[in-house]
């Protein structure tokens, strides 16, 4: 049988020998606050009431798994089940079509009163909430929102974001933990447009008023997200990275930050590349970690190399505590919550995994011209071993070791999933 202690005892010796404490480690990475998105439970559907629910914007959910949650106490239930099998310090970030309420309000009217429940449930867990404008999947939103040549949409779309900041000072005072907004609009063209300009313009001026009438609000941090392409606008993405990133700088305000979304580049570039670049003009960065298959596909996050990559330049950087880490993923194809416990329990692992490695020593061995020692040090850390100490973390934790979690996902999709 396997004996997870005396296992971690053998990792804990190993890694000793290179002057890391596994026991400061495993406390140190269950610290580390990952937001937890709550669209995987119901297909990015939301909770709005409205005739017909219905995805555009540049997304789409694929497969159709049963069990899905249909309102937002399911999707509730749904993610405490889930993290039961999650280890380490969560929040929950919520989009604006999560809001609640009996009878139709279009999202130029939502008040926090319409999180209430969201955040009475927070305050009962002990977790801070995130927030989201959502920017797509509205009637209002086919011909582009807040770079929308038509001044009366694009004036609907600032209300929103306007509305979605004084949301997030309500979660603040609420919880207690900053409120981390991330703003993305799937604006473009399916065609290279004649004025490429003019959108990115509007764009900008857009942003610039909501965050101008917003600037009383506290305990929000704003990332700003941009894009490669999207579906039906595959030519011309107007929040592009120049444009996302320029804003950012150009802003120089702290809680106006950079967020890089590791599927929202070309397939031969990675965030792990640009985050030195990012952090070298600007103090936070929110990452949003999901999976690419040669594109934003949204798959669940996988112990991959590019997901050990970031959480590696973070921790090399001593910039884990400057960024907020935010999973983003949808798969419709598998349990959503096994997909949830699959997705963050890779996240947090790689953050263990970086963080047990020994990086003075590695960039002591660079800066003294080591090129051999340091690419030596780097290539023993691949295999070392990781998931003993993982075991015992999730073990000591409550949340299961290996794969003890996934009985226990299965009987709540018989006993629950199954009778929806």
């Amino acid at each position: 049988m396997y004996d997870v202690k005396k296992s971690y005892e053998a990792a804990k010796a190993f890694y000793a020998q290179y002057g890391i404490d596994t026991d400061a480690v495993i406390k140190a990475a269950d610290a580390v606050p990952i937001s937890m998105h709550c669209w995987q439970g119901d297909d990015v559907e939301g909770c709005e009431v409205k005739e017909e629910k219905s995805l555009s914007g540049g997304i789409q959910t694929t497969g159709n798994y049963p069990g899905k949650a249909r309102n937002a106490d399911e999707l509730r239930s749904d993610i405490e089940t889930a993290m039961r099998f999650i280890p380490g310090t969560l929040k929950l970030n919520l989009h604006a079509s999560y809001a609640e309420s009996d009878t139709f309000v279009d999202r130029n009217e939502i008040e926090p009163k319409h999180f209430e429940k969201w955040a009475d449930w927070a305050v009962e867990k002990g977790i801070g909430l995130d927030f989201n404008p959502t920017y797509f999947s509205h009637p209002k939103s086919e011909h582009g929102t807040l770079s929308s040549a038509d001044e009366d949409i694009r004036n609907f779309w600032i209300e929103h974001g306007i509305r979605c900041r004084r949301i997030g000072q309500y979660f603040y005072e609420r919880t207690g933990m900053p409120c981390v907004i991330n703003h993305w609009t799937s604006d473009g063209a399916k065609e290279v447009p004649v004025d490429t300009l003019a959108p990115r313009i509007r764009l900008k001026e857009s942003y610039d008023r909501v965050f101008e009438a917003t600037k009383d609000v506290k305990g929000v941090i704003d990332g700003i997200e941009s894009k490669v392409f999207g579906i039906g606008v595959e030519s011309y993405t107007t929040g592009s990275h120049e444009f996302c990133m320029g804003y950012v700088m150009k802003a120089n305000k702290d809680h106006i930050i950079m967020t890089l979304d590791t599927g929202h580049y070309h397939p031969t570039e990675v965030v792990s590349a640009k985050l030195s670049s990012i952090f070298t003009f600007s103090k936070n960065v929110l990452l949003h970690v999901s999976r690419p298959v040669r594109w934003d596909s949204d798959h669940v996050v996988s112990f991959d190399d590019e997901t050990r990559a970031i959480m590696n330049e973070l921790v090399r950087m001593d910039k884990l505590k400057d960024t907020f880490i935010a999973t983003d993923f949808f798969d419709a194809s598998i349990n959503r919550i096994a997909a949830w416990a699959i997705g963050l329990r890779n996240t947090r692992k790689a953050i263990l995994a970086a963080m047990l490695q020994p990086v003075a020593q590695m960039k002591q061995l660079e800066k003294d011209g080591d090129v051999t020692g340091t690419l030596a040090f780097a290539e023993e850390f691949k295999a070392a071993p990781v998931s003993l100490v993982w075991d015992y973390y999730c073990e000591t934790t409550g949340k299961g070791k290996g794969l003890e979690w996934l009985d226990d996902v299965r009987t709540y999709e018989k006993d629950v999933l199954s009778k929806r």
